[in-house]
């Protein structure tokens, strides 16, 4: 198959999941670069919290609900590999956002201590590397 028109009918859910994808990863970028170079400010130990509580995790729900949405719309045979990557990555990454938004809360309270802001800064960098992950399954759709 050469190409593949799809109906005007997912342009929106479709461009929603990846408006909200591309947004969690750039967001979660910035929350690790900040949190990466906070050891002597508490502001950027702020931003990194705030960017997860204002960006990253509406982000995140953005990029699942219009995932669904789209999901729903398609007429899937079976169940991909590069869907299960997505599957994985979107829910496991729930658990690891909530973990490195309880931590990055935990830094701006205890600005003396180093062990948080390097802490969110590994979650935010692993995450960022399973989302890399994921977009390169989900757009490159190895093995389909």
């Amino acid at each position: 198959m050469l190409a593949l028109v799809r109906p005007d009918s997912w342009n929106l859910p479709l461009f929603l999941h990846v408006l909200g994808a591309m947004a969690l990863v750039g967001a979660i970028a910035a929350t690790a670069i900040a949190a990466g170079r906070s050891q002597e400010s508490p502001l950027l130990r702020r931003v990194a919290f705030m960017t997860l509580v204002t960006v990253v995790l509406p982000s995140w729900v953005l990029m699942r609900v219009a995932g669904e949405w789209i999901n729903s719309r398609e007429d899937i045979r079976g169940t991909p590999g590069w869907l299960d990557v997505g599957y994985i990555v979107g829910d496991a990454g729930l658990v690891v956002l909530l973990v490195t938004t309880i931590i990055g809360w935990w830094s701006t309270r205890r600005p003396e201590r180093s062990w948080p802001a390097r802490t969110v800064t590994a979650l935010a960098s692993l995450y960022l590397v399973a989302l890399l992950v994921a977009m390169f399954a989900m757009t490159g759709k190895p093995g389909a």
